[in-house]
């Protein structure tokens, strides 16, 4: 009876080793570029939760999926982001940008529909492109015949630096939005028709 107990207690000790190793996983640690989304109407995602009558008035138009480097110090444009050449716009995967309705960018018409969104830096003006080649790593394997459309916007030095890229939107009125994309000292406003 004693030898089927200590059998039995080690077939159980046995197994449990064998179900935790077999169980364990591990995890990579956290990125340097944290993701995040902005959204328009802003506060979207936010206002939808604890304010649900609100959104009837505010449709959800736009979200961006994208990542935000930081600063660190670096000189970012014109070094880290050399100028006229078809940039990520922040880190990792190019950014998502999706539209539930048709908009304009720029004056051009852009179904609704998701996009990735790069931008050509120059010092003067930044060229905002969207593209259909989802889901690519960088600006690496980019193909301008997949574009959708090109928008030249001028660029805007802000007052403080912008320690992390950042894409937001804004409402300038009824029938138009602003998306701010801005990191280090530079911003860019591109116009988006509702």
């Amino acid at each position: 009876m004693k030898k089927t107990a200590l059998l039995l207690g080690l077939l159980v000790l046995a197994l449990t080793g064998a179900f935790t190793k077999a169980s364990a996983q591990t995890f990579r640690g956290l990125d340097k570029s944290p993701m995040d989304m902005a959204y328009y109407p802003d506060d979207y995602a936010h206002d939808r939760k604890f304010a649900p009558a609100k959104i009837g008035s505010d449709k959800l138009v736009a979200r961006v999926t994208y990542t935000r480097p930081a600063k660190n110090g670096r000189e970012v444009f014109g070094k880290l982001v050399p100028y006229g050449k078809v940039w990520r716009a922040g880190a990792n995967e190019a950014p998502e940008i999706k539209f539930y309705q048709d908009v304009t960018i720029g004056g051009k018409k852009i179904p609704a529909g998701s996009y990735a969104l790069l931008t050509i830096p120059n010092e003067t003006e930044w060229t905002i492109i969207l593209s259909s080649d989802l889901d690519q790593w960088g600006a690496y394997s980019y193909n301008q015949a997949l574009d959708i459309a090109r928008v030249n916007v001028p660029v805007q030095k802000s007052e403080a630096a912008i320690e992390n890229f950042s894409i937001q939107f804004a409402k300038k009125d009824a029938k138009n939005a602003t998306m701010y994309v801005g990191w280090d000292t530079t911003m860019v406003a591109v116009p988006v028709g509702l």
